[in-house]
């Protein structure tokens, strides 16, 4: 309120001195109520002050943050310029150490000293008046000197083959002459082995193979006894031979641990003798352990395994010493040539072809615990770096030669040996030989669909419509696809499956098929995953269809494996993917636009009806002897 508001307000007072005392009251009372105005007017004033006070503190302290976050922005913009600084010299500091710490290739050669040098090159190559003065001349003609005497070394090596060659001819005369004469000892050795043969006693035979028997170590011992045991038995082409060295396995008369310490001992005799010695031979010390660790014995067991179509599968069994555990390596004979199919290389792979014979047996690690510990002693990371050369110890070899491992490491004791080899000798037998099978059956398949024939036998025409227009074009390889990577991380696809790609096409449409194969297929079925190319890219993760399309290739197990053991399931897979291909190119049109479908694409298979549900699923069930498809 203003000053003159109040002193409009102001009452006016008739003063009279010589008032009655009513008077002087009501002049007192007017005096207070003056003060009280003047009092709240002051109130007002010192009020008004305060918000001022207040308005001017709030707008200093805002301009006193947004100086400190100018200050804040510019220490912020010199330290990102340090940075920037620090790393530019770091980088030139490591670009200065790699200067500095590069070193030529002629460093690498072991050239002749300097005296040698002016004592034997010409002085046309040494030129002592420029050499003994510029070290970089001197490098120079010592590296021209390495090259005139390298000339002369190789001149010197040819002539050696050409005389070693005619010492060869000579050798190789006088071998044909020998050899000459071993018709006439082996037909005199033959005579006797057709009465043999008549009788069915091969008495030879069977005595030479008992003798070396004698020298077999006790778990190839057991697998020979069971699997002779088996093929008398139940299977008459089963047979076992030995193969090796005999006079080594006569002489091994101490265990191996002796051998090892006798090493030992005479490695360190050496090492006192001669220090610089032993640090240069620490490394060669160490191999030699290591291979001593993984020797094998002299003697191997072959068993040849023969199926009713004439193919052989040659298992090669050996036993580790030291480690105590068999190995075993595979070679597959088959009476037609299967060079013809690319892309089927790795069926029949030695490497791969019994990986997961029995469930999660991939034949990679060592079955004995205590091998971790002997590992350690020489160094060695995994066993799998040996598989290639030592051979895979799967743990049913183990339990065919009668050797089995508890999780403490301890042995089953060897009267348990025999028993355990015959308990697994004759489903392990069987199991070979369907796997044997399967990969044959697999390889003919990929022959024929790398032609862009899909073999459908007689037994399973009845699954599929007599006219089938989609066809396969061609069946690659590949490693990374963008409509697989969910099988990936569901852990659908491991190491030891086979993976490929078939493409299957019909007109402008093409469907990709990434299939992954089990190893123990046909007991577990091949998985596909889809993604079709037509007005754009779909999956069975974007569109219902397709993922309908891959249940019916993928779950319906019952009606696609054919006659058992089911070897025809991957052909008929496709077929039945080719199928549903036919019927989504001929039904999508109608679904979408309702016409009688494009001239790319005429209807030929009878459905029921075209779509189904929300989700507008095909028709992709076959009924058979009818001829129509419908929904499941």
């Amino acid at each position: 309120m203003s000053s003159d508001a109040v002193k409009k307000r102001k009452p006016k007072v008739i003063r009279n001195e010589a008032g009655t005392p009513e008077t002087k009251r009501g002049r007192a009372e007017g005096e207070q109520s003056v003060e009280m105005e003047e009092r709240r007017r002051q109130c007002s004033v010192h009020f008004i002050t305060l918000k001022k006070l207040n308005r001017l503190a709030h707008m200093r302290l805002k301009k006193g943050r947004d100086q400190t976050h100018e200050a804040k922005q510019r220490v912020d913009v010199l330290h990102l310029q340090l940075q920037n600084l620090l790393y530019e010299v770091m980088h030139l500091q490591k670009e200065i150490s790699k200067c500095l710490e590069f070193k030529s290739q002629h460093e690498e050669i072991e050239l002749v000293s300097e005296e040698e040098f002016f004592q034997e090159a010409p002085a046309e190559i040494s030129r002592p008046h420029v050499t003994r003065d510029d070290h970089h001349q001197l490098t120079l003609a010592r590296l021209d000197w390495e090259l005139e005497q390298r000339k002369r070394l190789a001149e010197q090596y040819k002539m050696s083959l050409a005389r070693k060659e005619k010492i060869h001819k000579a050798i190789e005369q006088k071998r044909e002459y020998l050899s000459s004469l071993q018709p006439g000892l082996q037909n005199i050795m033959q005579a006797s082995l057709p009465v043999q043969e008549c009788l069915s006693m091969p008495f030879e035979q069977m005595q030479k193979q008992a003798e070396v028997a004698r020298h077999l170590p006790p778990p190839l011992y057991v697998l020979l006894v069971q699997a002779a045991a088996y093929g008398q038995a139940c299977d008459k082409t089963l047979s076992a031979s030995i193969s090796g060295d005999v006079d080594e396995a006569k002489a091994l008369s101490r265990p191996p641990e002796d051998s090892q310490d006798d090493e030992s001992d005479s490695d360190a005799e050496e090492e006192q003798q001669n220090t610089k010695r032993r640090r240069a031979s620490v490394g060669v010390q160490l191999d030699d352990k290591r291979k001593e660790m993984l020797r094998r014995h002299p003697l191997s067991l072959c068993v040849d395994l023969k199926c009713k179509d004439g193919s052989v599968l040659h298992l090669f069994f050996y036993y580790l010493m030291n480690l105590n555990i068999l190995t075993v390596k595979t070679k597959v004979s088959t009476t037609t040539d299967l060079s013809g199919a690319v892309s089927a290389g790795e069926l029949l792979n030695s490497e791969s072809l019994l990986n997961c014979l029995y469930a999660s047996d991939h034949g990679q690690e060592t079955p004995n615990p205590t091998n971790r510990y002997q590992f350690d002693k020489v160094g060695i990371t995994t066993f799998a770096d040996y598989v290639s050369d030592l051979g895979h110890p799967y743990v049913w070899v183990q339990k065919l030669g009668g050797l089995q491992f508890s999780s403490d490491g301890a042995q089953v004791c060897v009267l348990m040996g025999s028993a355990l080899s015959a308990s697994h000798m004759e489903r392990t037998m069987k199991l070979l030989q369907g796997r044997l099978q399967a990969r044959l059956a697999l390889h003919k398949q990929f022959s024929s669909l790398e032609h862009s024939i899909i073999p459908i036998s007689g037994e399973c025409q009845h699954l599929f419509p007599a006219k089938v227009v989609s066809g396969l074009t061609l069946v690659p390889v590949e490693q990374e696809l963008g409509f697989v990577q969910h099988v990936l991380k569901a852990g659908l696809l491991r190491e030891t499956d086979l993976f490929f790609m078939a493409v299957v096409e019909r007109g402008t449409a093409r469907l990709l098929a990434a299939v992954v194969v089990n190893p123990r297929y046909p007991e577990v079925m091949p998985l596909f995953s889809l993604s079709l190319h037509w007005k754009g890219e779909r999956s069975g993760r974007t569109e219902d269809n397709l993922r309908a399309m891959e249940s019916e290739v993928n779950m319906f197990r019952a009606e696609l494996q054919g006659p058992r053991p089911g070897l025809q399931l991957l052909t008929n897979q496709i077929q039945r993917l080719c199928v549903c291909l036919d019927v989504y190119l001929e039904t999508e049109s109608q679904v979408c636009d309702g016409s009688e479908g494009p001239k790319e694409f005429p209807r030929e298979k009878m459905c029921l009806r075209t779509a189904r549900g929300p989700s507008r699923l095909k028709p992709f069930k076959y009924n058979h002897p009818q001829g129509f498809f419908s929904h499941r």
